[in-house]
């Protein structure tokens, strides 16, 4: 593959994963995950290349509703009244991820990976949260695909979120 060419979600991803580590170093930070549709895939990421035990705590996966709740601490009335795929649910698993598993950084995600819509949501929907020590955000991605790119596009999409925020917690400026 030549430089021009674009790459995959996965190849994304990785790229996405080298750039958090580095930038966690730089800030002397961790950050833990809790992951529903992607089953773990953050996780592999994230662990991929040597020496990330320094900046990766560990990880939930919550694929089940009322595992968001006893695992992650997200709030049953929140997830009765919205249901699991949500903006509000993906913060609150970037805040559990935060404090459940004592990191600086929490990730948390949840959407439709398919094959059918769920809840109302469509597939391809999904909720990205980011928590730290300066408050927490969402962000809402939508992807088109089969099961396994669309996870795979998640996983890219969670961590150049979290890229963009190291970058802003580190002062660059996007170009």
């Amino acid at each position: 593959m030549n430089d021009s060419e674009p790459l995959g979600p996965v190849q994304e991803a990785r790229r996405h994963a080298d750039q958090v580590h580095s930038r966690l170093v730089e800030l002397g930070a961790t950050v833990a995950t809790t992951e529903s549709l992607t089953g773990g895939l953050l996780g592999v990421l994230l662990t991929e290349a040597p020496a990330t035990s320094v900046t990766y705590r560990g990880g939930l996966i919550v694929y089940g509703t009322d595992t968001k709740n006893h695992m992650a601490g997200v709030d049953n009335d929140l997830l009765s009244k919205h249901g699991p795929v949500h903006p509000a649910v993906a913060e609150e698993l970037a805040i559990g991820a935060r404090e459940r598993v004592d990191a600086d950084y929490g990730v948390g995600i949840t959407g439709v990976a398919g094959p059918g819509p769920q809840g109302g949501r469509p597939v391809g929907e999904v909720h990205v949260g980011i928590a730290s020590a300066q408050g927490v955000s969402s962000h809402e991605h939508h992807f088109e695909g089969n099961r396994s790119e669309i996870r795979s596009a998640a996983a890219a999409a969670a961590l150049a979120d979290l890229a963009a925020e190291l970058d802003r917690q580190l002062g660059f400026r996007e170009s």
